[in-house]
């Protein structure tokens, strides 16, 4: 499955002479198990977006579906797994590329992973991409726009950035690199109304549906 020579010692990156192991239960047996396809709806979009609630309504929606999901959200997992990073470029790419790593565990393991993080540079998101087989990585692009972002500020951290006291903030003094094909785009724009977490969750779940990751 992984390509690799069950004897052969290798080295990556800082670590050297380890040995990959392969179990004879793979991820198609675990998904025959589950009754779905494994795979990664990757949220991205600007902080007060709406990700951390669409992921939880996606989550709630597949679970009354019978279907098992795991949220990794940005702010969650710098509590434990990332609470070593900051938020300088470096550490935030670094802290996509582990969050990345993580899912794609959850997806080999035959679960529908959500994460939920703006992950605001482009070759970050197709790092973690590539981690995962082609079509396994659902990118889902919450296109809301940065006053209504700021307007909601859920955290108060757009007031803290405009007054200057908090540095790099993704929107106000670091880019944000909107996806350049991604699977799904939900735009939310004012003229047109908003729609409700649950709405933007069923056209994710009709996506999952058509591209048969419902079922095994």
């Amino acid at each position: 499955m992984n390509g690799k020579n069950p004897c052969q010692v290798s080295n990556v990156g800082n670590s050297t002479n380890i040995l990959w192991h392969d179990c004879p239960i793979q991820k198609r047996d675990r998904q025959q198990l589950l009754q779905q396809r494994g795979c990664v709806v990757w949220l991205t979009g600007l902080s007060g977006s709406g990700k951390s609630t669409l992921a939880c309504a996606l989550s709630r929606s597949l679970h009354a579906r019978g279907k098992l999901t795991y949220i990794l959200d940005g702010d969650n997992v710098r509590h434990g797994l990332n609470r070593d990073l900051s938020f300088r470029a470096e550490d935030r790419s670094e802290n996509i590329r582990r969050i990345g790593e993580v899912a794609k565990l959850f997806a080999d393991a035959g679960l529908i992973c959500i994460t939920s993080l703006i992950s605001p540079y482009q070759k970050d998101r197709d790092a973690c991409r590539a981690l995962v087989p082609e079509g396994d990585f659902i990118e889902v692009f919450i296109d809301v726009p940065l006053h209504v972002c700021e307007a909601r500020d859920p955290k108060g951290l757009y007031k803290l950035a405009r007054a200057g006291k908090i540095k790099g903030f993704t929107g106000i003094d670091d880019p944000y690199e909107p996806p350049s094909s991604c699977e799904i785009v939900l735009q939310q724009q004012q003229g047109n109304g908003f729609k409700s977490p649950c709405e933007m969750a069923e056209i994710v779940i009709s996506y999952l549906e058509e591209k048969g990751y419902l079922r095994a």
